[in-house]
C-alpha cells in the first residue's frame, strides 16, 4: 500500500497556496484552511490592492511631465467639469473587485490541483492535529503528517490612536473611502507609509508624512531615500521629521494628530502605517512547542522548519523578509523538504525587493545597507538616470542605478535602481547576483538603444573602468 503524505496548511497567503499547489503535485493530500478568503491579506488587503491603487496613481504622476512633452492637461470640458481628477469610490472599487477576481483565479488553481478549501480559523494541537473553527461554529480536526503555518501578519495598532474605518485609518480600511481625503495624514515613514503618501499625493490629496526617523525609508539605500524625498517636497508634500506620533483623535470631519514634543498636526484623515504583528496569537503554537521570536514571530530555520518536527513556517508570520516572493518560496522550499525533494535552503541575498512610489525603488543583494560586518569591501558606482536618452526622452529627471561589486573578482554583488518601472529594470542585476557575473560580463552585454535598461550596462562599464584605475 503506498502511503499518502497529509499536509494541513493553515494560511492562504503566498506561503501557504504556493506550498499547497507544490505538495499537490507532488502527490501528497492537502488541507487548506483560511479565515478570509483564499489569497490571504497579500491578495485581498495588502500587495494587490495597494500596487493596484498606485497604479492609477501612477498615471497621475506621469502628467508632471506633460507640460515638458508638449501635452495640455486640466481646464474644464464642455459639461463644465475638470478634465482631470480622480474618482476615488471608482478607482477603489476597481481595487476590490481585482483583488476579488484573484482570489477567485487563485482558489480555482488550488481545486483543480485538488486541494482542499477549508473556511476558518485553524489552531494547532498537539501531534501535528489542527483545529478548524467553522463558520457554522462547529469544530473540525485534522490529523497531518506535517503542518505548514502561514498566518501571516495584521497592522499594528496604536492605543492613543484606534483606527474607526472612517476618520482614522488603518492600510486595510483605506479601500473603504468613498472620497478623496483632502488633507491626509500618514504616520510613519516606511515602505507602507511611504507608499500610500507618494500614491494619495498623485491623487490629489494634500499630504503630510509624520516620520520619527531624520528621512524618509529608513531601512533603504540612503542615496535612494533622499531622492524619494526631495522628489515628494518638490511636489508639495510636507515632509516632518524626527517627529513622532503621540496621539490621533477626531474632532467631527477633522483629525488632529499630536506629536511627542507637543505640536499638532490637523487633516481629514491619518493613516496610521507603523508596521505589523504576526498572527501568532490563539493558536496554540507555544503548548505544541513552536518556538516564537521576542517580536511573536515563528522561529524557522533556512528550509522553513520551526523547532517542532514535521512542523514548517512560511510568509511575514516568519519575520524573515515580509515580501510576497520569500513567502511563497519559503511555502515551496517547506514542501520539498517536507516530502522528500531535493531543496536549496532560502538565501536572502538573491532575493530583489521593491518600494511602489514614485519613481520606484528596487533593491538586490548586498549593498551599503544590508551588507553583514564580515563582509569584504565593495566597489560601487552610482549613474544618475539624467544621463540616460530614454530618460530625457520621457521626461524622467530623478533617479539612478548603482552597481556594487566584490573587491578582488568583481562579482556583481548587488545592486539599486532608482526610476520608473524599477521593479523591471532590478531583473537583470538579480540575474547578476544569482549567476555571480563580473562586473566586465555584465558590461558587455548589449542593451537596446535608447531604453532605461542601458544604464545598467553603462554603470557596470563605469564601475569597470574605476576599478581598473585604483588597479
Amino acid at each position: 500500500m503506498v502511503h499518502v503524505t497529509r499536509i494541513v496548511i493553515i494560511g492562504g497567503g503566498p506561503g501557504g497556496y504556493e506550498a499547497a499547489l507544490v505538495a499537490s503535485r507532488l502527490g501528497a493530500e492537502v488541507v487548506l484552511v483560511e479565515r478570509e478568503g483564499v489569497g490571504g491579506a497579500s491578495v485581498l488587503t495588502d500587495c494587490v490592492p495597494s500596487k493596484t491603487l498606485i497604479a492609477t496613481a501612477d498615471v497621475m504622476s506621469s502628467f508632471e511631465s506633460a507640460e515638458e512633452l508638449g501635452i495640455r492637461i486640466g481646464g474644464v470640458s464642455v459639461h463644465g467639469s475638470c478634465v482631470t481628477g480622480v474618482n476615488l469610490e471608482k478607482v477603489n472599487r476597481r481595487v476590490k473587485d481585482l483583488a476579488s477576481a484573484q482570489s477567485v483565479d487563485i482558489a480555482e488553481s488550488l481545486s483543480k490541483a485538488g486541494v482542499q478549501i477549508v473556511k476558518g480559523r485553524g489552531r494547532l494541537t498537539s501531534d501535528r492535529q489542527v483545529e478548524v473553527d467553522l463558520a457554522d461554529g462547529t469544530v473540525a480536526v485534522y490529523h497531518a503528517d506535517v503542518v505548514l503555518l502561514a498566518t501571516g501578519v495584521r497592522p499594528r495598532e496604536v492605543p492613543e490612536a484606534m483606527p474607526d474605518g472612517e476618520r482614522i485609518l488603518n492600510w486595510k480600511q483605506v479601500y473603504n473611502l468613498k472620497e478623496l481625503p483632502p488633507e491626509l495624514i500618514v504616520v510613519g515613514s516606511g515602505v507602507t507609509g511611504a507608499e500610500f503618501a507618494g500614491a494619495y499625493q498623485a491623487l490629489g490629496s494634500a499630504v503630510t508624512l509624520v516620520s520619527s526617523r531624520d528621512r524618509v525609508l529608513p531601512g533603504e539605500d540612503a542615496d535612494a531615500a533622499e531622492v524619494l524625498e526631495s522628489v515628494f517636497r518638490r511636489r508639495g508634500m510636507r515632509v516632518l521629521s524626527r517627529s513622532r506620533m503621540a496621539s490621533a483623535v477626531r474632532d467631527g470631519d477633522r483629525v488632529i494628530v499630536t506629536l511627542e514634543d507637543g505640536r499638532t498636526v490637523e487633516g481629514s484623515h491619518v493613516l496610521v502605517a507603523v508596521g505589523s504583528l504576526p498572527n501568532t496569537g490563539g493558536m496554540g503554537l507555544e503548548e505544541a512547542g513552536v518556538e516564537l521570536t521576542k517580536s511573536g514571530h515563528i522561529e524557522v530555520d533556512r528550509v522553513s522548519r520551526t523547532s517542532v518536527s514535521g512542523v514548517y513556517a512560511a510568509g511575514d508570520v516568519t519575520g524573515v523578509l515580509l515580501l510576497a516572493s520569500v513567502a511563497a518560496m519559503q511555502g515551496r522550499i517547506a514542501m520539498y523538504h517536507a516530502l522528500g525533494e531535493a531543496v536549496w535552503p532560502i538565501n536572502l541575498k538573491r532575493v530583489s525587493s521593491n518600494i511602489f512610489t514614485s519613481p520606484e525603488v528596487a533593491t538586490v543583494g548586498q549593498t551599503n545597507v544590508n551588507a553583514h560586518h564580515d563582509s569584504p569591501g565593495f566597489n560601487e558606482y552610482k549613474l544618475a538616470l539624467d544621463s540616460n536618452p530614454r530618460a530625457k526622452m520621457l521626461g524622467f529627471k530623478d533617479g539612478f542605478v548603482k552597481l556594487f561589486s566584490r573587491k578582488g573578482s568583481d562579482t556583481i554583488v548587488g545592486g539599486v535602481v532608482v526610476a520608473p518601472r524599477a521593479s523591471e529594470l532590478i531583473h537583470p542585476i538579480t540575474m547578476a547576483v544569482d549567476l555571480h557575473l563580473t562586473v566586465d560580463q555584465v558590461a558587455s552585454v548589449f542593451t537596446v538603444y535608447p531604453s532605461l535598461s542601458g544604464s545598467i550596462a553603462e554603470a557596470a562599464r563605469r564601475l569597470h573602468a574605476d576599478v581598473k584605475d585604483e588597479d
